[in-house]
């Protein structure tokens, strides 16, 4: 499916949280609600903090654990671009630009083209 970017998006979070899927995750307690969807704050085991879906968190013998790779890079894109979308969650679209590159954007920002 392809996207029409109809609000601009610039990346908030300059240093994302990424995290293998079986890695365990250390999690603040700390949650939000966006647009209906519960993200919740977490650490990799490479330190890096941010905030990911709670459907990526399963209980493990250890704690939580990331039930898949994810990645929580944004993409920034300006109104007229034209995104390839790779995943769907949260409110949000994985997108890949003409150029390559792949990152999320929110999906109140985009509409679907043919």
């Amino acid at each position: 499916m392809r996207y029409r970017v109809t609000k601009s998006w610039t990346t908030v979070y300059s240093d994302p949280i990424t995290v293998d899927a079986g890695e365990r995750l250390v999690l603040s307690g700390k949650e939000d609600m966006w647009e209906g969807h519960r993200w919740l704050w977490a650490r990799s085991a490479a330190g890096k903090e941010g905030w990911v879906p709670d459907t990526l968190i399963t209980s493990g013998p250890e704690g939580a654990v990331a039930r898949s790779a994810y990645t929580a890079v944004e993409l920034d894109c300006v109104v007229g671009d034209v995104l390839e979308a790779v995943d769907e969650t949260h409110g949000w679209v994985m997108c890949r630009n003409p150029e390559g590159r792949a990152g999320w954007v929110p999906r109140s920002h985009l509409e679907a083209t043919e």
